[in-house]
This record gives structure tokens, C-alpha cells and sequence, in this order.
């Protein structure tokens, strides 16, 4: 038990000296719903955290407050040591350093899957075009998808869709990368070509925020597992620690539920 404790104990030291994403205290209301309560996460540099729960409870509110995809009530968060900026350029700057894959994948329709990875460069980055082009041409190769590039999303698969938008996420060279539900929408059979991208992310060493219901991927890409149930982070460990010994009933009672069918 000692060498867990120790484990722990480094891991959180590593957070705080090199945290590149801190909430503190972070409370979330929709109107009488106290979504997220007294909220405290430090995410290191290069970490790989999976935060899975029940649903309502609160983990894509969570994931959507570090890019400020929904306000906080009180609280503070902060991403490279800077406060989140409130509006303007400085917050278009935030959502460039902090990518985000949605459950529905979000490209724009009307732009190939080249143009679609090709946008947020030119007009936030201010990439010049031939860079841009290369940039996105590498991306595509790298997710798999380079041979759709002259496409249009409607004509790709769910899971080609996917990994366009992580893509387009990754041309932007964030600072971390924020997945919220990331397989949710996609057919069972194209749900590990997603994760075998974001697994191979993981090993590359990007910084990640993982809201998922694959327990395959939090078991062998996760750093740490955060558990949230009723809007409070109930307990945090290594995957190892919590799939096999959970300390809460909470996490025992949701984990016999899903890893039982």
C-alpha cells in the first residue's frame, strides 16, 4: 500500500509544481442544479486524465469550463499559470491552446476535410497558406484520413469524421487537448479507430482531459482516473488503483454496474 501512497504523493507534487491546468474551488450552477461543487484538479504537463462517472454528473461541464465553453459561478481556473480570459481575442487565443473534440464532430459541412483542418490556422494562428496546407496534409496522414482530404465531412464515416476533428484540433498546437464523449455518437465498429488515435496521442506525451465511458482506454492511457458522481469529484487514482480496490461506494457501486455486463 505504501508504494501506491508514495506514487500518489509524487503525482500530486507533480501537479501542483507543473500544473498546466488548475481548477480551484470551481462551482457551476444551471439554475437550481449545482453541476459541479467545490471543484479542485490539477493536471500536470504531459498527463493523461480520464474522468468518468454516472451520467448528470457533472463530467462534460467539467471539460467544457477549461476552455470556457460554459462559465464558472465562482472558482478560478487557470491554463499556463494565466486566468481564462473572458472574452475577445484573448479567449480565441484560449480555445487555439486548448483543443476540443465533441461528441458530434462539429466540422463545417461545406468545407473539404483539407479545408476544415486548414481554418482555424489561418485565421486565429495567422499561418501562412503553404504552411497551413503541409500542416493539415500531415495531420490527415497521422489520424489515417489523408487519402479523404479532397472530401466533404458528409461523405466520410462517423469515426473518419473524428478523426478529421481531432485533427483539426491538433493543427492549432494546443497545450491540451480537451475529449468530451469523444465515441459517443460513433457505431461500435468505428469507435477503435478513435481511440487508437487518441491512445497513440497519449503515448506521444500530449497533455489530455478524457470524458469517456471506455473503461479499455482509461485502463490503458490514463495516468489518473478521476470518478465524479453529483457534481463532486468523489476520488482520484492511477487506473490500476481504481478498477481494482476503489476506496468509495459510490465508485464500487458504478463500477459493478458497468464492467459486469
Amino acid at each position: 500500500m505504501s508504494g501506491v501512497s508514495v506514487t500518489k504523493d509524487v503525482q500530486d507534487a507533480a501537479g501542483a509544481a507543473d500544473g498546466l491546468v488548475v481548477l480551484s474551488n470551481v462551482n457551476k450552477h444551471f439554475g437550481a442544479l449545482h453541476v459541479l461543487q467545490d471543484i479542485d484538479l490539477s493536471i500536470a504537463r504531459g498527463e493523461v486524465v480520464v474522468v468518468i462517472g454516472p451520467s448528470g454528473s457533472g463530467k462534460s461541464t467539467l471539460c467544457r469550463t477549461i476552455n470556457r465553453l460554459e462559465t464558472i459561478d465562482s472558482g478560478s481556473i487557470t491554463l499556463d499559470g494565466k486566468p481564462l480570459p473572458a472574452e475577445g481575442k484573448e479567449l480565441a487565443r484560449l480555445r487555439a491552446d486548448v483543443g476540443m473534440v465533441f461528441q458530434s464532430f462539429n466540422l463545417f459541412a461545406h468545407k473539404t476535410v483539407l479545408q476544415n483542418v486548414m481554418l482555424g490556422q489561418l485565421k486565429v494562428r495567422k499561418t501562412d497558406q503553404a504552411a497551413a496546407l503541409e500542416r493539415a496534409k500531415s495531420l490527415l496522414d497521422r489520424v489515417g484520413v489523408g487519402s479523404q482530404a479532397d472530401k466533404y465531412p458528409a461523405q466520410l464515416s462517423g469515426g473518419q469524421q473524428q478523426r478529421v476533428a481531432i485533427a483539426r484540433a491538433l493543427a492549432m498546437e494546443p497545450k491540451v487537448m480537451l475529449f468530451d464523449e469523444p465515441t459517443s455518437a460513433l457505431d461500435p465498429e468505428m469507435i477503435n479507430e478513435v481511440l487508437e488515435v487518441m491512445q497513440q496521442l497519449a503515448a506521444e506525451g500530449m497533455t489530455m482531459v478524457v470524458v469517456t465511458h471506455e473503461m479499455g482506454f482509461a485502463r490503458s492511457a490514463a495516468n489518473r482516473v478521476v470518478f465524479m458522481a453529483d457534481g463532486k469529484i468523489v476520488e482520484q487514482a492511477t487506473p490500476e488503483q481504481f478498477f481494482s480496490n476503489p476506496r468509495s461506494d459510490r465508485a464500487k457501486d458504478f463500477l459493478s454496474k458497468i464492467l459486469h455486463h
